[in-house]
């Protein structure tokens, strides 16, 4: 989208070059944006407590004695759902992380930087917990460069420290439930009543958690988007014309001017008040067009309606819409593009839920012992070793017996007569596969193994018989 000026000034693009919180110098801006207010700053309050409510209840719910998510990456151990994922899985994440970025592509090319501005975690963090409370002790924007620029007094050490402790509180209650989702709500239970000595490196997670997000939301705060968040940069090749983005309608709002100030000037409904870009977390004025620093806030929408209603002017000069909404009035699209997104969305979603329903609750892999012939067993029968490892991916510890299928013969355990594994553990054991010399026919034979839990098959896998070459 071109950049649009007031009507006396040359177009330029040099707002691009730059992002909108650094100067000419490379020096870093402040950005003091002022408190939002509106519909939809009400809305995304409304959201954020939900968002909220999500993320501090979830590690508080568990299926069948497990948690509904983990992702303990030490440990190599996922739950999902309630169900127990391990390395073995890898392939379902790796269809996981495909989806969702399809999931992306789709989202993006329709509704823009929506996620950004409705659903992210650091914009919800930012601007519905942090932002907050530093309104509730700093101020509003005004007020918060006033106290910047003031000297050190006793008022200002005391406001200033009572804002980093708070920050620092809220971090480091955000770090204790983002650790629950790693190690447990239970594990943190122990590192929280146990003494410290026990649980050094908990401890010292927690720590550094809280660390980096006080950091992250007292000092880097709209960074992170702009400098750290690739999300931005790939709106560049995932947006089009019919994407829905927050835009200013610059065939409406232009020229730009005061009307009580210019009588006899021809001027647009912006009067150029600045409000959209005084609320703006990220600096950028919206009027210059889509850019990357814009993360879909709406906090100028609301901005810029209510400067609209004071005026006596139809709201909606800045508003959600498409390129093409603004320049030629067409409405908002269903494209070709997003319908396609859709359906490999679609297609992708039942692939991976047919996987999720359908996977073993116990895994097996039976391999013939690497290096070893085949032995034979008197005149009439020959035998082969093999190992075998499992997964048990239930909550309960079994006991399981190994049997052939469809094959005459038997199975001879070394060592105990049943395999034991505890419940979310892995084992391993080996055993003899005996098969009578009348019934080898190939120098391989195919042969199916079965565990079984009492009279339930759990898993069956195959494997090859290794026996002497028939003349």
């Amino acid at each position: 989208m071109n950049e649009v000026k007031h009507s006396n000034e040359p177009v330029t693009e040099a707002f691009r070059d730059r992002i909108a919180t650094v100067d000419e110098s490379g020096k870093r801006k402040w950005i003091y944006a002022y408190k939002p207010k509106g519909k939809l700053y009400r809305w995304r309050t409304i959201l954020s407590l939900f968002y909220f409510l999500i993320f501090f209840g979830l590690p508080f719910i568990h299926i069948n004695g497990r948690p509904l998510f983990l992702f303990n990456i030490p440990n190599a151990r996922f739950i999902l759902f309630g169900k127990v994922f391990w390395p073995q899985d890898f392939f379902i994440f790796g269809l996981t992380m495909v989806t969702f970025v399809f999931f992306v592509i789709l989202f993006t090319a329709a509704f823009g930087r929506l996620f950004c501005g409705w659903a992210c975690p650091q914009t919800n963090f930012m601007e519905m917990m942090f932002r907050k409370v530093e309104y509730l002790i700093l101020g509003d924007a005004p007020a918060q460069r006033q106290l910047k620029a003031a000297p050190w007094t006793t008022k200002k050490i005391v406001r200033v420290s009572l804002k980093h402790i708070a920050f620092y509180f809220l971090s480091f209650v955000i770090a204790n439930f983002f650790l629950a989702y790693i190690i447990g709500i239970k594990e943190l239970e122990k590192i929280i009543t146990e003494p410290v000595s026990e649980h050094v490196a908990g401890f010292g997670a927690i720590q550094v958690f809280s660390a980096v997000f006080y950091a992250v939301y007292a000092f880097f705060r709209e960074q992170a988007c702009t400098v750290v968040c690739p999300y931005g940069r790939l709106q560049s090749v995932l947006l089009d014309r019919n994407s829905m983005i927050v835009a200013y309608d610059y065939k409406r709002g232009e020229p730009r001017g005061n009307q009580k100030k210019q009588k006899e000037a021809q001027l647009g409904d912006c009067i150029d008040c600045f409000q959209c870009v005084k609320v703006c977390p990220t600096g950028i004025d919206i009027r210059n067009g889509v850019q990357m620093e814009c993360v879909g806030c709406t906090a100028c929408i609301d901005a810029c309606n209510h400067i609209m209603d004071s005026i006596g002017k139809p709201r909606g000069l800045i508003r959600y819409a498409s390129e093409n909404t603004i320049a030629n009035g067409e409405p908002l699209r269903y494209t070709t593009r997003m319908k396609l997104y859709t359906a490999l969305c679609t297609l992708l979603l039942v692939i991976l839920s047919v996987i999720l329903m359908t996977r073993k609750d116990v895994t097996a892999t039976v391999i013939r012992t690497a290096g070893m012939l085949y032995q034979e067993r008197g005149a009439d029968s020959i035998s082969n070793l093999y190992n075998i490892k499992m997964v048990n991916k239930t909550t309960t510890d079994l006991s399981l017996q190994v049997v052939l299928k469809n094959t005459a013969g038997r199975v001879q355990m070394i060592g105990k007569d049943r395999l034991h594994i505890a419940k979310e553990g892995q084992g391993a054991g080996s055993f003899f596969i005996v098969l009578p010399r009348k019934n080898i026919h190939d120098r391989k034979t195919n042969i199916e193994v079965a565990l079984m839990n009492e009279d339930r098959q759990l898993v069956a896998t195959t494997t090859s018989f290794l026996g002497p070459i028939q003349h």
